[in-house]
This record gives structure tokens, sequence and C-alpha cells, in this order.
């Protein structure tokens, strides 16, 4: 069994198979976390979650990019989208956690230094991003729910995970919180570990030529790490050019088998009871 803690059955990209997308993973062994990043796909996501007894659950938050009014370029798609820009309405995602016992999480919210509208005061967007981070922080703290948490620093840098870092030792000294989609270095990902969050990998780890995956692996300790896929975005190897879907997960797992020289087994094991902790399922 293998759980894919981040993923979004609920985007239009699965619109027209998302049960058949769902059914192939349980089929699979696989169990389902699909994250909103908008109200709306939050609320798709619990919908989602609702449908099926067990093995499909939901996290519901507002993704940074969406605080502002601009064009998004998915650099790996090659496409892009518009966002109108939404505000965080605390008691409407209140609401939403409320209506379901399938959401296991608030997620996706963070940081993102890597898509920074143009049009708008640098500053002022990343002082936003922060302090709707907070917003999201005790919300959880008031449900009780774990943080699943997007960082994307600027190019080059780490930036974003020093300021996520910061945010949690001033407002969050828990261990209940994943980084999702990590992409940094290996010291970054133990400051993370310390703080007892687990640190999430997905498809890059199959196809990463930087080496910088290469050394987050082998120095995160097992006991930290979960899995995603954050579908249909990284599809990994061997699927590579296609959309993601969570049955792909397993590559993933594979991957970091081979890289530790270890077990699938022992990785399946305790991934999945990590996330099984952090989430309660």
């Amino acid at each position: 069994m293998l759980i894919d803690t981040h993923t979004h059955v609920n985007f239009k990209a699965f619109k027209d198979d998302a049960d058949d997308v769902v059914k192939r993973a349980l089929d699979s062994g696989v169990w389902i976390v699909n994250a909103g990043t908008k109200f709306e796909t939050s609320r798709s996501a619990v919908e989602l979650a609702e449908n099926y007894s067990d093995g499909v659950y939901a996290a519901v938050a507002l993704h940074p990019i969406h605080l502002f009014e601009h064009r998004v370029d998915l650099d790996e798609e090659e496409a892009s989208f518009h966002t109108d820009g939404e505000e965080f309405e605390v008691g409407s995602f209140r609401d939403l956690v409320a209506r379901s016992t399938k959401v296991v999480a608030i997620g996706e919210f963070g940081l993102d230094y890597y898509r920074l509208p143009k049009e708008h005061d640098h500053d002022a967007i990343k002082q936003k991003q922060k302090d709707v981070m907070i917003k999201h922080i005790e919300l959880a703290k008031e449900i009780d729910k774990p943080l699943m948490i997007h960082c994307r620093p600027a190019e080059g840098s780490m930036d974003a995970y020093q300021d996520v870092l910061k945010i949690l030792d001033e407002n969050y000294r828990s261990p209940n919180f994943e980084i999702h989609c990590f992409t940094g270095d290996a010291p970054t990902a133990m400051e993370f570990v310390k703080r007892g969050g687990l640190v999430a990998l997905n498809g890059i780890i199959t196809f990463d030529k930087t080496g910088r995956s290469d050394k987050v692996v082998k120095n995160l300790p097992l006991e930290s790490t979960i899995f995603e896929t954050d579908a249909p975005f990284l599809t990994p190897l061997p699927h590579r050019g296609k959309r993601n879907e969570p049955s792909y997960v397993r590559f993933v797992a594979e991957k970091l088998a081979q890289m530790k020289g270890i077990d699938i087994s022992k990785v399946e094991e305790v991934t999945t009871a990590n996330a099984r902790r952090l989430f309660r399922i």
C-alpha cells in the first residue's frame, strides 16, 4: 500500500475521467489526498472524497499564486492560465472542513517566490503571502488539522524555504506538517526534519539531472519521508510527457528504494505509516 499525499484529481485535467483515475489508484493499492488551491477546487476535493467510503481524502486551502490577479505560466507543461485573485475567507474554509470528516489537512498554502506577478510590487506580494500563510496556520491550529505547505523559492535561491522555516518557528511549534513538493537542498530538508515535519517527494526524483535530489534522498531519513504525485503535473519516468495520476506514485517509491538501496516493501511500510500518522487515516 502507498499513499499519494498530494494530488489534484479535483482539477479540470480529470473532468472527464476522475472516477476512473481514482479507481485505478485504489485498485493498485494507492490511497489519495486531493489538495485544493482555491475555494472552488477545495470544495471539489471534498465532494470527490465524499463519493468514496475509504481511501480518498481532501485538503483545503488557498494557494499563494491565487492571491493576486495575474497570468500563471506552468513551465513544465508549457501551459498557462489566468487567475482572478482570491481573498482567503477563513470562515468559508472553516465551514468547508466542518462539512466533512474526509478533510485531513489544511493545504496547499504557503509561499511562492518563483512566479511573482510582474505588474505588482514583489515585497508587497511576499508580505501578503506570509500574512495569509499565518492565517492558514491559525485555522489549522483551531480545528486541529496538520499543515500541507507549498513552498517554491526564487530560481537559484532557498529564500522562500528560509521564510517558511521562520514562520513555523514563530507561529507553529508542532511537528504536524509536511513540506509539499520539496525541491530544495539537503541541508534545508534537514531543517524541516529537525522540526519534526515530513518531506514530500514526487516524480522529480525520477528525472532530476541536477544531482540535488540524489543528495536529498541520501540524507533524508525514511521516517521523515512521504510520497506524492502532484498530478496532473510532474509525471515520473517512465511516463514523462503524459498526464500524471495517483497510481504513478509507485514509480516514485521504486526510485527512492533504488536510490537508497533498500527493499521496496520497507519503503512502502514506513512512508505509508508516516502519512497515516500525519493525516490520521
